[in-house]
């Protein structure tokens, strides 16, 4: 058994969320949002470079040593997996383990708004989960994904750098491809699925312009394709696809997106009062008629009264959702404000 996994147990028996080694400096683990030592061994070049290349074969660790970062996944036997990162820095080398849950929880587990249960219904478009990083956006792809392979028979096949959650066949045909080892990149990963006879693709990220395009063009070709953006509101997300763009295709995009775009959901998560859990907050944009107009005309701004008018659909503002934790007694006032996105109102 390599060492390092001495530190993965501690994490999961201190029910943590990742692992940071650095050299020079202590391990951490982050435990509700917080980091934590553990042990009082400063890490140094010898010992590190040890843990960390217990993990990788020998072309992988030449990899990392030539460019400076490396992207994997890690199994602890059947008991976990693991999304690595290392990287170097000014005083050496380090990695950070985000923990991916053996089981896939579902969304009632969650908290997820039902309503997004309706997506499997869904025969073509495009579904973004958006938030900061971790946020637990995988999460919630990882249950989306669950329930329909529990209860539809769909060709899915997912892209992702590197893959997380594990989905075994139920009703739904599975197939996960990992960028740098099945697939070039994501955008050579979408072309691929594109012509396999797919029902659902899932994009662990959209990182660049061209892999937004992609995506675009397959829910124009009838495919439903799920993603994550690193944004906080279902506005700052569609902002945020059309501003990738040169200035001379944003109308194009706008079009296109328009046309497609079938649900927003954004998430951020927050520590309980007590500091002991977390808890999970939503925005919910659902496609509506008024949708394309907004989206076209490009006052993505208007999409906050778009979906206080649509409650009964099931949408939200995030704020609501952060006002319904903070009246539960669930989340503090500090923390709940930090994380409101109309802060002048929330107050």
């Amino acid at each position: 058994m390599p060492e390092i996994d001495n530190f993965f147990n501690t994490l999961i028996r201190r029910n943590g969320s990742d692992l940071h080694l650095k050299e020079g400096q202590k391990p951490k683990i982050r435990i509700n949002g917080q980091l934590t030592e553990i042990g009082n061994q400063i890490l140094t070049k010898q010992h590190i470079t040890a843990l960390l290349s217990s993990l990788l074969p020998k072309k992988d660790w030449q990899q990392f040593e030539s460019k400076g970062d490396f992207d994997f996944a890690y199994s602890l036997g059947e008991h976990a997996r693991f999304r690595g990162n290392y990287h170097r820095h000014l005083f050496g080398i380090g990695a950070a383990f985000r923990l991916v849950p053996s089981k896939i929880l579902s969304i009632e587990e969650l908290g997820v708004p039902l309503c997004v249960k309706n997506f499997a219904k869904l025969h073509s478009g495009l579904i973004l989960i958006t938030g900061p990083t971790g946020s637990g956006k995988s999460t919630t792809l990882a249950s989306i994904i669950d329930y329909i392979n529990t209860n539809y028979s769909f060709k899915i096949i997912t892209i992702e750098d590197p893959v997380e959650f594990i989905h075994y066949r139920k009703k739904s045909l599975i197939c996960h491809r990992e960028v740098g080892r099945d697939t070039a990149s994501f955008a050579n990963g979408l072309r691929s699925a594109i012509k396999c006879d797919v029902d659902i693709i899932l994009v662990g990220e959209m990182r660049d312009i061209e892999t937004m395009e992609l995506a675009l063009t397959a829910s124009e070709m009838g495919i439903l394709v799920l993603s994550t953006l690193h944004t906080s509101s279902a506005a700052k997300t569609v902002d945020r696809i059309v501003d990738s763009f040169p200035s001379n295709r944003k109308n194009h995009i706008r079009t296109i997106l328009a046309n497609n775009l079938k649900a927003i959901v954004a998430q951020q998560l927050l520590p309980s009062i007590d500091l002991n859990r977390r808890y999970a907050a939503f925005e919910v944009l659902l496609k509506t008629q008024a949708l394309n107009n907004i989206i076209h005309s490009g006052e993505s701004i208007r999409l906050n009264s778009e979906i206080e008018m649509n409650r009964a659909q099931g949408m939200r503002l995030m704020d609501d959702s952060l006002m319904e934790l903070l009246r539960a007694g669930k989340i503090s006032n500090e923390n709940a404000y930090l994380k409101a996105n109309n802060k002048t109102n929330f107050s």
